[in-house]
């Protein structure tokens, strides 16, 4: 007698993406996964593997880990699953060109591994029904990001009109001051802060006064003819007098001064765009949206007005060739070109002057024969952090020591193991600054090393000494690379120190007696 088979049908194994951005709690990633899991058992499927993408925007697959993941173990050949459930269309993304979205799914679908919708109403079959459904859903996912686009911007642009501040920092000299829906003041938000209920407004008001009376000064002094912006920006180092961020003063972040209508009381917003995640370009000044007289102004208008006539006939006077001409001279001195080197440069126009006549600086460069391949302060810089990164290491590790505590570290890796407790790895993340004066640190994690901690110091404005510290613990990181700006928000924020004294106390040893 044949013998029967007892063995029951092996499950499909299936892998769930799931992406929140933040426009609705019914696309929680719990609720996207309640709905994949249910979907699943009426299929028969098992849920062996999931991608997850937290608080991301589906315009496109960069920050989004997850899916990088995912199509970068489909594309390797390691996945153990022949399914990927996605919950529906708009959570694989908002691409703005549908082709994106198809071809993100083709890449599944040739390795032999196809995508299903859990809450669209049509099989994902290849059939001609289901592949024009799915075009026209595309498309309708990404029309849906660029009519909130116009809808988010079209509501900014009403409240910069009537007065209140959308987003940045107040700058030297001013304040973000929290209103509520009446107008009564809450109280000065500090770096890093934010508005928490949604009918609170955000306006400019007066910083410490001898930041206000160092502002006027700085007109003062620029308008009479006494100092240009360096010179300025030398007398304020001298003294002792840093930036709102605490950073030296340089040329150009005095130019920022002389040049903000902030200064005068008025609300200037769309100076730049980048909606969507295009690439961010200048507005001309007929496309800002202003406000005027919306703060107190800290300058009179006159004053303002003299100041803008110096800078525009400073620029005014120099013609294209003679403006070129000043660009081959800072190329043969430097041996390249940079708005920070322009900027940092007497005599002659701004890295903003050379963008207006020119159309940007790459068309300027191009003109003198110059290619910015290589940035030469770049490496520098990062030569000096090399040489700074083992000097922060060793002196770590003597102020653990001298508390009691035990360090060892693997000379290779340069991974930490404090008291055999946990693992630390430190990083330094270099300043850059953006064309917009902002401040930016990219912190690439140790993912190889898999440390407990990881001590990510951001360097200063200078690129010379430690700003802060972000003790970064490896079980609330989700992505191993962070873009951090001057403030991050509480979700990173809370990381950040001053000093290390917090990583000090936790490696500390404490005497028995000192317990009793």
């Amino acid at each position: 007698m044949a013998e029967q088979s007892h063995n029951k049908a092996v499950p499909v194994r299936a892998a769930q993406y799931v992406r929140m951005s933040t426009e609705h709690q019914k696309y929680s990633t719990e609720n996207q996964s309640d709905a994949i899991l249910q979907y699943a058992l009426n299929k028969g499927y098992e849920i062996v593997d999931t991608y997850e993408d937290k608080g991301r925007s589906g315009l496109n697959v960069e920050g989004r880990s997850g899916l990088q993941c995912l199509l970068s173990d489909v594309e390797n050949g390691t996945t153990n699953f022949s399914v990927v459930l996605v919950y529906d269309i708009s959570r694989w993304g908002r691409f703005q060109d549908s082709d994106e979205s198809a071809y993100y799914e083709y890449l599944c679908k040739r390795a032999g591994i196809r995508i299903e919708y859990c809450a669209e109403q049509f099989e994902n079959d290849g059939s001609i029904s289901s592949t024009i459904v799915k075009t026209v859903k595309r498309a309708m996912a990404g029309e849906y990001s660029r009519e909130l686009s116009t809808k988010v911007f079209a509501g900014q642009c009403r409240l910069v009109e009537l007065g209140y501040r959308q987003g940045g920092q107040a700058g030297y000299g001013l304040r973000r001051l929290l209103i509520d829906e009446k107008g009564i003041p809450k109280g000065i938000l500090k770096r890093g802060e934010r508005k928490s209920l949604q009918t609170d407004r955000v306006i400019l008001t007066h910083g410490p006064q001898d930041e206000v009376d160092t502002v006027c000064w700085m007109y003062q002094v620029f308008t009479q003819g006494h100092m240009n912006e360096r010179q300025i920006a030398e007398y304020l180092n001298d003294q002792g007098i840093l930036t709102d961020l605490h950073h030296p003063w340089s040329r150009a972040t005095i130019h920022q001064v002389l040049t903000n209508e902030k200064y005068i009381g008025n609300n200037v917003y769309n100076r730049s765009s980048g909606k969507l995640k295009r690439t961010r370009t200048n507005n001309p000044v007929e496309m800002w949206v202003r406000c005027k007289g919306a703060f107190d102004a800290i300058v009179d208008i006159e004053t303002f007005d003299t100041a803008q006539s110096i800078i525009e006939e400073r620029n005014r006077r120099f013609t294209d060739d003679q403006m070129l001409e000043c660009l081959v001279k800072l190329l043969n001195k430097h041996g390249s070109l940079s708005g920070f080197i322009i900027d940092e440069t007497d005599g002659i126009p701004s890295s903003g002057a050379y963008r207006n006549r020119f159309g940007s600086l790459i068309r300027a460069y191009k003109k003198v024969g110059f290619t910015p391949e290589r940035d030469y302060r770049y490496i520098e810089i990062n030569k000096h952090l090399r040489g700074l990164h083992p000097e922060l290491v060793q002196e770590t590790i003597s102020k653990i020591e001298e508390l009691g505590g035990q360090v060892s570290i693997s000379q290779r890796a340069g991974l930490l193991t404090i008291n055999n407790e946990f693992t630390a790895s430190l990083i330094l993340s270099r300043c850059q600054e953006t064309k917009a004066g902002s401040l930016r640190w990219n912190i690439r994690l140790e993912s190889s090393l898999k440390p407990d901690i990881t001590i990510a110091v951001r360097m200063a404005y200078n690129n010379k000494e430690a700003l802060d510290y972000y003790l970064l613990p490896s079980i609330d990181t989700i992505s191993s690379r962070l873009r951090l700006a001057e403030d991050n928000g509480i979700n990173l924020d809370i990381y950040r120190f001053d000093n290390l004294d917090y990583l000090y106390r936790l490696a500390r040893r404490v005497n028995l007696k000192e317990v009793v």
